[in-house]
């Protein structure tokens, strides 16, 4: 990654660490193009450059869907809420214009097409198999399940699953993201390729769910 892309991503706003978003950004470097990539959850777009940096080098489309109105963890009295990220005149989140300009920025909106929306209702009406998604939504028991069952089953064979937050260890974090990498495995679907942090990178061999 060229050090004037990876000093952007890593001055992005967001809560990726630098080697997570560097081993991101290498699972896209080498994933399939001849399908887009999606990402669910880009929050205020520092996932995104990294995906989208390693999309404009291999002409690859980079959808990033998120309704912006913040995950569960993002909300007042949790632990990543971030009260300047709230629009006072509605009292809501609202991540938009950051991952808007962030986008900007970073020369990628060629590249970076942003999906304003709710995840479950997106995936009903998505019929394009996927090269690469990358799971980093709500990571609540049902936003992350369903997810999974919405947009795993849309990556093609040979494509790349990416999930973030994975803990094997309940002290560390969440359960949700662990769970869905464990259905992946368990699925007999995929093969995991890569471990960085809490960063899992799978390719999908079979079909399965």
């Amino acid at each position: 990654m060229p050090d004037d892309q990876r000093a952007r991503a890593e001055a992005a706003r967001g809560f990726m660490p630098i080697d997570e978003g560097l081993a991101l950004h290498a699972a896209a470097s080498a994933a399939p193009v001849d399908g887009p990539w999606l990402e669910v959850g880009s929050y205020c777009g520092k996932s995104a450059l990294y995906l989208g940096y390693a999309a404009e080098a291999r002409g690859a489309t980079l959808f990033a869907l998120d309704h912006h109105r913040g995950s569960e963890e993002n909300q007042a009295g949790w632990e990543h809420h971030e009260p300047d990220l709230v629009d006072t005149d509605i009292g809501l989140m609202d991540t938009l214009p950051i991952f808007r300009r962030t986008v900007f920025d970073a020369g990628l909106e060629g590249t970076v097409v942003a999906l304003v929306g709710d995840s479950t209702t997106v995936a009903r009406h998505w019929s394009t198999p996927l090269s690469l998604l990358f799971i980093d939504g709500g990571h609540g028991h049902e936003p992350a399940h369903a997810d999974y069952d919405q947009w795993v089953p849309k990556v093609a064979i040979g494509g790349v699953l990416l999930i973030h937050d994975v803990f094997p260890d309940p002290a560390d974090g969440g359960r949700p993201p662990f769970e869905i990498w464990t259905r992946a495995i368990e699925s007999g679907a995929f093969d995991e390729i890569g471990v960085t942090g809490s960063l899992r990178t799978l390719r999908r061999t079979g079909v399965g769910q």
